[in-house]
């Protein structure tokens, strides 16, 4: 071979697939013992392993980031391990604990993993929303000067099914998406069958029509010469028109196969049959075989031609699932596992001596020096680490609003932001807003009339241009700090895990601040999850919530969503009542969502806040009494820890209210109907259940540990009561938010919330058909309390 790259990348290519595949050999054999397969990926990282090589070996820059398709995973570690970043006993327990990850993870995986992928579409969609953020962080003048790169996705064909990934392309066709490639895998086969006939034409013409630069890449080197050949374009004929359930069957059962069904069909005794017959077995499997996505010449040649075009890309690259072992094309090959005889005749034609299966370069076919000298030398390996980093951005001691005696936390939130946009503090120019069409309605309208709308070009306000009155004016330009997206969830929350990695991917830090309504959380939460998993670093506020939004009707109000909010793993949740209480939470979250710290638990509340995360704000629109007080130091730190008592219970109370967010009003006139009978009744505002729970659950394991002091904030707050106190919890959501405080410290609870859907009506119309109004309330403190009978309730109402 005359070309010393081809050579060389020819032998990475031979070496990922026997790496991979011995990957999951390996790791099954060492678990034999205990019953559990790690198949599902053998046949469909070999569909991609000629793709990866040509991408990581010659074509991908320092800058660029890669999305790499699941199941491909064992690609993914097996270049790592030939650039020596992943380990041999990381691959040993591929799929094991602690060991490389089933499915490429920022968080878990030693290797370089730019973004995490496992949730199908997901990682796709990912890489577009990246590729917007790299250009609003590019248009600003503190931005670094680190060149641009490109966001590329891996994935299957029939991940192509994920609606995500098509309300992405619309969106990225709104904002001028750029420097994106999204490669298909289009082996022509799912988890469970093989897909539809013509489906690369609905591609073609999606993608397309959201003007990306569509690249069919079909036929390789062979066969485009053996289509030269007289008699060729029959062949090519034959192919184009063959059911992609006869080629994947052909694909398995090989070169007599293939012989039989093309003299059959298309063999003429002239020149197809002598195009046939001039090849063996062999021969004949190998050119039928020959698709574009496992010709490394028609690869390199797609992607540098197309290097320096900043359109978007996709290219439809046709493989063979399994392509290379014995399972190739085999419906069934996805969970599908070689036998010991088949891996060792596997071996013994990849050229691996038995006991040198992980030596790097054992059986490459290229000398040693050459082939490590190539590897450390290729592109995308320059730059060193992929990891970047950016200093914190300093927050202001506290953050003002204008205090008015009766507000909601939605204003009080669209106000701190508002004064924030006008302060000249430094991190108000990292803050950048994002909302799925639902900005005015989440009360961003003050900041983004201060700072702008981002687009790469400027377009002014049309209705301000023609003098006619608005309250929200929509300037976009470069500098503008709002990203408007459609009524689309998952792009919200897609969005926003891009934003929150732009400190690690293009080493600028980003405050992202997304609004939706907290019902809608549901339409995302698996993005939602996936960017958390990612440790992307953002401010969730969602509002408004509850059956509190009452004239909306049941399909606006919430339930569910503080427990969501609570087993969201990288997400710490808040529902202040007060907006002073919001202030010291935002003010927190600004710092909270810039740490990246190794510290221990801070032993006064066991939360492990040095490793930072992000923010979930359940905020509401209802319009409650401020208190008149000052936050002080102490307020504000029992605040962020996720609660402090409004009325502090007294020796001989019988009975504590316990409420979270925007019932507060509600737990505070319950206590008063009740303070002649229970004189020392205490009122518990939460503004975290989730940190609370957390602390308490921590400060447990601390104990289990030999830390026989360990103890919660939420176990001091409730030190003071006695065990025949009782506890009634209170929350405009589900109840099981703050029944299990009864666990703390063996007290009986009464849990009030929101189970049913809600209707339309008033507040205190479904307060109390619900029965979280303050008369539900005060029978709750008599039921769970000891003694006489509290005076001046009303009997409850049927039927709730």
């Amino acid at each position: 071979m005359a070309d010393p790259r081809l050579r060389c990348l020819e032998a990475i290519e031979r070496k990922v697939l026997w790496l991979a595949t011995w990957t999951i050999h390996a790791a099954n054999h060492l678990r034999e013992g205990d019953g559990v397969k790690v198949g599902g990926h053998q046949a469909s990282s070999a569909s991609l392993a000629t793709v990866m090589t040509a991408l990581y070996g010659a074509v991908l820059r320092p800058e660029d980031r890669v999305a790499v398709k699941p199941h491909a995973s064992p690609n993914f570690h097996a270049l790592q391990y030939l650039f020596g970043l992943q380990t041999r006993d990381k691959l040993l327990n591929f799929r094991g604990f602690k060991g490389a990850q089933s499915y490429p993870s920022r968080t878990k995986d030693v290797d370089d993993v730019d973004f995490s992928t496992g949730s199908v579409g997901l990682g796709v969609a990912q890489t577009l929303f990246a590729s917007l953020v790299q250009d609003y962080v590019g248009a600003k003048s503190w931005a670094n000067t680190r060149p641009m790169g490109r966001m590329v996705a891996l994935l299957g064909d029939a991940e192509m099914d994920e609606g995500n990934i098509f309300e992405a392309l619309l969106e990225g066709w709104k904002h001028g998406l750029r420097n994106c490639w999204w490669v298909i895998d289009y082996n022509r086969q799912s988890l469970d069958a093989v897909i539809r006939e013509g489906l690369w034409e609905r591609f073609e013409s999606i993608f397309s029509n959201f003007g990306w630069d569509v690249v069919v890449l079909k036929y390789g080197t062979l066969l485009e010469a053996a289509f030269a050949e007289p008699g060729g374009e029959r062949l090519r004929h034959w192919i184009d028109h063959c059911p992609n359930q006869l080629y994947s069957a052909l694909c398995f059962q090989g070169g007599a196969a293939w012989r039989r069904r093309l003299e059959d069909q298309i063999g003429d005794g002239g020149e197809v049959s002598r195009l046939i017959a001039a090849r063996d077995d062999d021969q004949l499997a190998r050119l039928m075989t020959n698709l574009a996505g496992h010709d490394l010449p028609t690869l390199l040649r797609a992607f540098e031609d197309r290097r320096d075009d900043e359109r978007p890309a996709c290219f439809i690259a046709y493989t063979i699932k399994g392509f290379g072992l014995p399972l190739a094309g085999h419906k069934d090959n996805h969970a599908g596992l070689m036998t010991p005889k088949q891996m060792e005749v596997f071996q013994a034609r990849m050229g691996v001596r038995p006991g040198h299966e992980w030596e790097p370069f054992e059986g490459a076919g290229v000398p040693e020096a050459e082939l490590r000298g190539f590897l450390d030398a290729v592109p995308f390996r320059r730059g060193g680490r992929r990891r970047l980093e950016a200093a914190r951005v300093p927050v202001p001691a506290a953050l003002t609003y204008n205090a008015a005696p009766v507000m909601t936390t939605q204003a009080g939130f669209g106000q701190i932001l508002s004064d924030l946009a006008r302060s000249g503090e430094p991190i108000a120019d990292r803050v950048v807003t994002t909302s799925p069409d639902v900005t005015v309605s989440t009360n961003l309208s003050g900041f983004v009339n201060r700072r702008g709308l981002f687009a790469k070009a400027d377009m002014a306000d049309t209705f301000r241009s023609e003098r006619i009155p608005s309250t929200a004016t929509w300037d976009f330009s470069p500098k503008g700090q709002h990203i408007e997206l459609g009524i689309a969830e998952s792009n919200l929350f897609t969005c926003l895990s891009a934003l929150g990695l732009s400190h690690s991917l293009f080493g600028e830090r980003l405050i992202p601040v997304g609004t939706l309504y907290d019902p809608f959380i549901y339409r995302g939460a698996d993005a939602l999850n996936y960017a958390c998993y990612q440790d992307a670093r953002f401010i969730l506020v969602a509002t408004p919530s509850g059956i509190t939004l009452a004239p909306e009707g049941g399909a606006h109000q919430s339930i569910g969503t503080p427990l969501v909010g609570m087993a969201q793993d990288g997400l710490s949740s808040f529902e202040p009542g007060f907006v002073d209480e919001l202030a010291a939470i935002l003010r927190w979250s600004f710092d909270y969502v810039q740490r990246d710290g190794e510290g221990d638990p801070d032993e006064r509340d066991w939360l492990r806040d040095e490793t930072g995360g992000s923010v979930y704000l359940r905020l509401s629109t209802r319009p409650v009494e401020q208190p008149r007080r000052e936050m002080s130091r102490e307020l504000a730190r029992d605040v962020v820890t996720g609660g402090y008592w409004l009325r502090p219970p007294g020796p001989n109370a019988r009975a504590v209210i316990a409420y979270q967010g925007a019932v507060a009003p509600e737990a505070v006139a319950a206590a008063g109907l009740l303070a002649e009978d229970f004189r020392d009744i205490g009122v518990l505002a939460v503004t975290s259940a989730d940190r609370l729970n957390s602390g308490w659950q921590a400060a447990e394991r601390a104990r289990q540990r030999g830390r026989a002091g360990a103890l919660s904030h939420v176990e001091r707050l409730l030190a003071p009561l006695s065990r025949d106190c009782g506890i009634v919890t209170v929350i405009d959501g589900h109840p099981a938010t703050l029944a299990w405080l009864g666990g703390v410290a063996g007290h009986r609870v009464k849990a009030l919330g929101v189970e049913h859907f809600g209707q339309t009506g008033t507040v205190a119309d479904l307060y109390h058909h619900h029965g979280i109004d303050a008369n539900a309330i005060a029978h709750a403190a008599q039921a769970a309390a000891k003694g006489r009978p509290a005076r001046y309730l009303d009997a409850l109402a049927e039927g709730r």
